[in-house]
């Protein structure tokens, strides 16, 4: 039995530009965030609804990083 010692998802305190939603999902995945933020920004694209809903979705949901 192994025990999972990976953090939880939580906000980036340090990279972040707006609220730092892709810099957390960033830390989460062990992916760089400019993937994340490129991801939003396509999402944005069609009308800015669906990359701006997610991304306030996101914000609202995922806790911000203890200090």
């Amino acid at each position: 039995m192994t025990i999972n010692t990976r953090p939880g998802l939580r906000r980036s305190r340090h990279n972040r530009i707006l609220a730092g939603v892709c810099g957390g999902l960033s830390e989460f995945f062990g992916i760089n965030a400019f993937w994340f933020r490129l991801a939003f920004l396509i999402a944005f694209l069609p009308g800015g609804v669906p990359g701006i809903g997610l991304y306030l979705l996101a914000w609202l949901i995922i806790p911000k990083a203890s200090q």
